[in-house]
């Protein structure tokens, strides 16, 4: 049983009926215990065990757009961008894994894809950050080498099972694993068909580095100090750009 955890979204409120649509529309969703606003805000707090690209999407469906701006306690939470090292590829984002601490030794990762071609994909995390030459300098599977010297032989901390992707060249999956966030921040993903022996030119594997991100009520920012831009304003580029 994956235990409860707290999500904040940004999302452009203008009235309590806003609110209302809003909060109908997150209790429709399996795991959803509590949904609070704040109109002044523009910020709507979300309980339960659903992940948060489920959750983006129910807000999207009453016609407007949602921002993770945090999730879990503060330093339980990580995000990890999935990019193609493909010279061929001109948007390199292909997809976006969010994960947050629950427990005293589970994470839960909310992956989603895009563009990729149809299949199965590998999902593991790697022994190093190095990402220099897309998933071929990233190292081994973490663990991989001491959970097979182990009596019996265990699966290793690094592998965290497999995505589908449809022919829409879409794909999601909601993942729970037994490992602590900060024993991941530094390494890297690779989400490939294969599992080591990786072609850099492969525009289907893809790679990222795994940084901490704001837990809840830890990001309350409306307006980036570095570009000046709003986070809807920073919402648009990165979605242009194939940020899901």
């Amino acid at each position: 049983m994956i235990p409860p955890f707290e999500t904040t979204f940004a999302v452009p409120l203008s009235c309590e009926a806003c609110i209302k649509a809003v909060s109908t529309s997150l209790y429709k969703l399996d795991g959803i215990s509590d949904v609070s606003a704040d109109l002044k805000a523009q910020l709507v707090s979300v309980t339960g065990n659903a992940a948060p690209s489920a959750i983006v999407a129910a807000i999207q469906d009453t016609g407007r757009d949602a921002i993770l701006r945090g999730s879990g306690k503060g330093e339980s939470a990580a995000v990890c961008i999935l990019e193609t090292h493909s010279s061929a590829v001109k948007d390199h984002v292909r997809g976006l894994i969010r994960m947050v601490q629950v427990g005293p030794a589970m994470t839960l990762l909310d992956m989603t894809l895009r563009g990729v071609s149809p299949g199965t994909y590998n999902v593991t995390v790697r022994e190093s950050g190095n990402i220099s030459e897309g998933a071929k300098s990233t190292g081994g599977i973490w663990d991989l080498l001491q959970a097979k010297k182990e009596q019996p032989p265990r699966t290793a901390k690094g592998i965290f099972g497999t995505i589908e992707v449809g022919k829409s060249g879409l794909g999601s999956v909601f993942l729970d694993k037994p490992v602590h966030i900060w024993e991941m921040i530094g390494r890297s993903i690779v989400v490939s068909r294969k599992t080591e022996s990786f072609d850099k030119e492969d525009p289907d594997t893809l790679v990222g580095v795994i940084a901490r991100s704001a837990g809840v009520w830890d990001n309350d920012k409306t307006v980036c100090s570095c570009s000046g831009k709003t986070v809807w304003e920073e919402r648009a580029e990165q979605t242009s750009k194939g940020m899901l």
